[in-house]
């Protein structure tokens, strides 16, 4: 449970959010990560899933899709990671513009909540879902789509040090799981030095936690 250096608008004597996940999911680590960046004490709660807890009818109450992640905040549930990323630094801010009000700052976040829900979730994340879970998926066409993805991103984070702009926001937080674990997906990241850079600057940001690692097939 992360429970230093609480959020202050977290009520003294709450129950940690459960946090219901798949260890090795990057949907679930942009959850975990936003949480552990705000200062909100969390439960991580491993799903069973080779044994269908997701398909569970408890669980269904919280996720009706039977998908991971999904939180329990004291009483309010709610699934699929980008709105609970949404969720988080409204109900819990911490001084930092995670989401910005302004018109043109918040459509670039959220054009990137879409790319994290298209392009990378097809490329990146399907090829590690191939290789990692042995998902039946074609992971040649994933691996392409990732670099096409990549080779948009690459002379955009030259000229910016994040995602939507000059500061951190949710975008980066929902694209940055995936794209650093490409390799596990038989995606190098070695042609693209600029979001090498972008990656460091997120795992600089205080509080930061990684998502377990898998092997990199050889195929890479």
């Amino acid at each position: 449970m992360k429970d230093s250096s609480v959020n202050p608008h977290f009520p003294a004597g709450a129950a940690p959010v459960k946090l219901y996940r798949n260890p090795k999911s990057g949907h679930c680590h942009r959850v975990q990560l936003m949480m552990s960046l705000l200062g909100v004490p969390y439960e991580p709660v491993d799903m069973d899933m080779a044994n269908g807890a997701h398909k569970a009818s408890e669980y269904l109450k919280i996720s009706p899709f039977g998908q991971v992640p999904a939180i329990d905040d004291n009483g309010i549930t709610l699934s699929d990671s980008n709105a609970i990323l949404t969720y988080l630094v409204r109900k819990y801010p911490d001084g930092h513009d995670w989401l910005p009000a302004a018109p043109e700052a918040a459509a670039e976040v959220q054009r990137w909540l879409s790319v994290a829900a298209g392009e990378i979730a097809s490329g990146p994340a399907a090829a590690r879902l191939a290789a990692v879970f042995g998902a039946k998926l074609d992971r040649e066409t994933a691996k392409a789509k990732a670099h096409r993805l990549f080779a948009v991103m690459e002379p955009l984070m030259q000229s910016r040090p994040f995602l939507a702009g000059p500061a951190v926001t949710i975008a980066d937080i929902a694209g940055y799981s995936y794209i650093a674990h490409a390799p596990e997906g038989g995606v190098s990241l070695e042609a693209y030095p600029a979001i090498h850079a972008w990656l460091d600057r997120i795992e600089a940001l205080p509080d930061f936690v990684g998502m377990a690692r898998s092997p990199i097939p050889s195929d890479i």
